[in-house]
């Protein structure tokens, strides 16, 4: 390996997703040497994994600012700031432009998955001297084993890949892995390419967060359609009411909507619910899989599993690596207050940057979705702050590094479920109003019985009044059941 000095190598930034490529922008930005390492064999590739779902907030939510600037100086067509992407389109009209630019797309490396992080020549007992070696990072691709020198590296590598299993205790359930092929981990696309693994067939939905609520709603648009579709649905909960939310009174209508059609679902019998039901063991028979929990109650057989149980961080890769994680987030450990999910959603996460997500390993940041490690209170916006944060801080630029410069609209942009974009909401109120608030403003209520909205309840500081569409939370994984 080279001797040259420490300052001459590349700042490394693993994963290509949003929160990967707003850190090149930003290193772009400042003229820092990088290079972009990402596993799949195109930018975005675990958006690309739910391309089919919308997401809650509009595109002024889901672009970097930095990014944006360079993407507008090369001629970039900005989307309509208050629609409502689904990840496909982010990919298509946002990633993907981002990594042809000139200033990043030279410096991105494709289908390179990396394997392990290590300093040059210390393991991890060695101290003396440690934060003047280069970071090394292994890597496998089509060619076979690489290695790249750094001397900074950003972990934006995601969680996505990592799904929680199925097993109520964290660890698989009996019998899960012989099951696997019958098991979709994550959101599937219901009503498009994944339509004939459903139409027709039984299949038990295991979890309890919005992307429980976006598959169940889809199975059931297509058990409308497709004869002997079966929709059972198992939560480890006890009790349910909370679960659905307010209906009418709750504080985010949306929510309380999108909530009350689920629980109609299951009041008229078109979705089984199976409640206080926490996986142990799975087998199959001739007729299907069952899942049997703790007491030896069963579920099925069954001809398909949907696991939407959350995510975990991959923290093998830097095993040689000095991490001071909290031991139940598996977050940097002073971030973990401002985003354990006990307190938090990701409304009320605040803006954070390189001081929280300081390791013992200097110059080593894990970012976005993987530094919240099990926490599903991520935000686009807050990863970017994020970046934003830990780049200055490698530049030398303290104050900036220090400084907050993100401001989440009062309501925030993960819990509200925006109108339909092919309309004004709440009597032509636009999405990015409601965003702000303003559709709950007493002056913009609709009288009742008008075709535009039914008037908000007065208890209800926040309510809007539009029909709310089906949606997940931008790049939030979903809550385990």
């Amino acid at each position: 390996m080279s001797d040259m000095p420490l300052k001459d190598y590349p700042v490394a930034v693993v994963g290509a997703g949003p929160v990967g490529l707003a850190a090149a922008a930003h290193l772009a930005h400042k003229g820092e040497k990088f290079v972009v390492l990402e596993a799949g064999v195109s930018v975005g590739e675990h958006v690309r994994a739910w391309s089919h779902v919308q997401v809650f907030s509009p595109w002024r939510y889901n672009v970097d600012p930095v990014a944006a600037a360079l993407l507008k100086a090369a001629g970039w067509k900005e989307p309509d700031p208050d629609v409502l992407p689904t990840g496909g389109e982010i990919v298509a009209e946002y990633l993907r432009p981002l990594a042809e630019l000139a200033q990043i797309a030279p410096n991105l490396r494709l289908g390179r998955r990396v394997q392990s992080v290590g300093r040059v020549g210390y393991d991890k007992m060695k101290t003396v001297g440690r934060e003047q070696a280069p970071f090394v990072l292994r890597i496998h691709s089509h060619a076979g084993r690489e290695t790249v020198v750094a001397r900074a590296v950003i972990d934006a590598s995601g969680t996505y890949g990592m799904p929680n299993p199925l097993g109520s205790n964290g660890l698989p359930a009996l019998g899960e892995s012989d099951c696997n092929a019958q098991v979709f981990y994550g959101i599937p696309d219901v009503l498009g390419r994944d339509r004939g693994r459903y139409a027709g067939r039984a299949t038990v939905v295991v979890g309890s967060g919005h992307s429980a609520f976006n598959a169940l709603l889809d199975l059931a648009e297509l058990a409308a359609i497709a004869s002997g579709t079966r929709i059972t649905w198992a939560i480890r909960r006890s009790d349910v009411g909370a679960m659905y939310g307010g209906g009418n009174a709750d504080a985010l209508p949306a929510r309380g909507s999108l909530g009350a059609r689920l629980r109609a679902l299951v009041d008229s019998g078109r979705v089984r619910l199976v409640t206080g039901f926490g996986v142990e063991e799975m087998k199959t028979d001739g007729a299907g899989i069952v899942l049997i929990d703790g007491q030896r109650r069963a579920i099925g057989p069954v001809d398909q599993v949907i696991a939407v149980t959350g995510f975990r961080p991959d923290l093998a890769m830097l095993s040689e690596l000095r991490l001071d994680l909290d031991s139940a987030v598996e977050s940097p450990r002073q971030l973990a207050s401002l985003i354990d999910p006990n307190v938090h959603s990701c409304g009320t996460v605040p803006p954070h940057g390189s001081e929280e997500l300081r390791q013992p390993e200097p110059d080593l940041y894990v970012v976005g979705m993987k530094s919240y490690g099990r926490a599903p209170t991520f935000l686009m916006l807050t990863g970017y702050e994020q970046v934003r944060s830990v780049v200055a801080a490698l530049t030398g630029d303290i104050e900036a590094a220090r400084r907050v410069e993100l401001m989440l609209p009062a309501t925030g942009v993960c819990s509200a479920t925006p109108a339909d974009n092919s309309q004004t909401a709440c009597c032509n109120v636009t999405p990015a109003a409601i965003e702000a608030g303003a559709c709950c403003h007493e002056s913009l209520k609709a009288p009742a019985g008008t075709s535009c909205c039914a008037p908000a309840p007065q208890e209800s500081s926040s309510a809007c009044c539009a029909t709310p569409r089906i949606v997940t939370t931008a790049l939030a994984p979903p809550q385990r059941g």
